[in-house]
């Protein structure tokens, strides 16, 4: 007997088996784009996250730093911030995060 997962909307239904859905890879950096989005959401706490892309990753002395773009949306304003977050490969540990707005052109 197989389990799957239903998928339904007005228009289609479609079945994913559960060993499909159970293969798939979480990224590497999984669990630093959920903190640059939950210390974007502390940062900016009355603007809506309506955009998130992993730009890459870099290795630099005993640090590696994922980077990531979030497109933020604050009442009429939308904007854009490049979230670094470094740490320590090794032990897993968050050494800082950094912010930088992005402005129209950039």
């Amino acid at each position: 007997m197989a389990f799957g997962i239903i998928l339904a909307s007005t228009s289609t239904i479609a079945s994913i088996p559960m060993e499909a859905a159970a293969q798939s890879e979480v990224p590497t950096y999984a669990k630093w784009s959920r903190l640059a989005i939950k210390e974007t959401q502390v940062k900016y706490p009355h603007a809506n996250v309506v955009d998130y892309l992993h730009i890459g990753s870099e290795s630099e002395k005993g640090a590696t730093v994922e980077k990531f773009r979030l497109w933020l949306k604050d009442g009429g304003r939308e904007f854009g911030v490049l979230v670094n977050v470094r740490y320590a490969p090794e032990t897993d540990k968050l050494i800082n995060i950094e912010f930088q707005e992005l402005h129209i052109g950039e």
